[in-house]
């Protein structure tokens, strides 16, 4: 199981989606205009203090990725679903940034804020391409199985 590359990549899938959980990847600033400055910051579990309700969303896919990748590396007998699950990972990797797309327009337009976006958002990015190619390795090994066994 460890010995396969793809279950590596998955492991380091895990790893980033732990720390994405963790770490913030927004911050909403008051205006220049405003009185008093202000600074929030957006991780998985919502903004601290900002009045926004709702935020259930990003918990969920954020919590969803590494839970689906752990799920993924003990399947590693049954690879065409291992492969299956993949791509849905990869779906909610681009769904992350759909949610925090929406995050960031609802913060913006009841609150007025400006918001800058942190190095860690590129997470779920480098968790779809780590998915794409343990994706690819797991498609590479079954079909080597396939060719053993027409072999025999």
């Amino acid at each position: 199981m460890i010995q396969r590359i793809q279950t590596l990549y998955l492991l380091l899938v895990v790893i980033l989606g732990v720390t994405l959980c963790f770490v913030p990847v927004l911050q909403l600033v008051t205006p220049e205009e405003a009185e008093e400055l202000r600074i929030w910051e957006l991780s998985a579990f919502g903004f601290g203090d900002v009045p926004l309700q709702g935020l259930w969303g990003l918990t969920l896919v954020t919590v969803l990725i590494p839970l689906l990748a752990l799920a993924d590396i003990f399947l590693y007998k049954k690879r065409l679903v291992q492969a299956r699950l993949n791509i849905f990972t990869v779906l909610l990797c681009l769904g992350y940034y759909g949610v925090l797309a929406i995050y960031v327009w609802l913060a913006k337009l009841s609150l007025g804020v400006d918001w800058h976006v942190l190095p860690w958002a590129a997470i779920p990015l480098v968790c779809m391409v780590l998915t794409l190619m343990a994706t690819r390795a797991i498609l590479k090994d079954e079909a080597l199985v396939r060719a053993a066994d027409r072999i025999r």
